[in-house]
């Protein structure tokens, strides 16, 4: 069983900067964080393996940074000139098995095969 925790969402205003975390039980090889605003689907944003290695969804490349600290088992998402298209719940997945490089990539594993999910966690931007 893991545990996650995001924290760190908020309401900014568009060309604001936010900073989530996700605190997780143990460590995890693969990690990501999704979103789901209201009305839409869940979509990937951003995936990191353990060696560091990124992808992100196009709609956040340049502006949005996923990081991990493995000595901490916490994962972060830096988030940059925010739209008010990025409004939406945030949340941190671990993919327990996920260790081909092709599945722990954005557009890899689908959402359903990561195994554990944070509560989420709110962000608004508005404009």
């Amino acid at each position: 069983q893991v545990q996650l925790l995001e924290s760190g969402g908020g309401s900014v205003q568009a060309g604001g900067s936010l900073r989530l975390s996700c605190a997780a039980s143990t460590y995890v090889y693969c990690m990501a964080w999704f979103r789901q605003a209201p009305g839409k689907e869940r979509e990937g944003v951003a995936v990191i393996r353990a060696d560091g290695t990124p992808t992100y969804a196009d709609s956040v490349t340049g502006r949005f940074t996923i990081s991990r600290d493995d000595a901490k088992n916490t994962l972060y998402l830096q988030m940059n000139s925010l739209k008010p298209d990025d409004t939406a719940m945030y949340y941190c997945a671990a993919g327990i098995g996920l260790y081909d490089p092709g599945d722990c990539t954005l557009g890899g594993a689908s959402a359903d095969e990561y195994n554990y999910w944070g509560q989420g966690t709110q962000v608004t931007v508005s404009s």
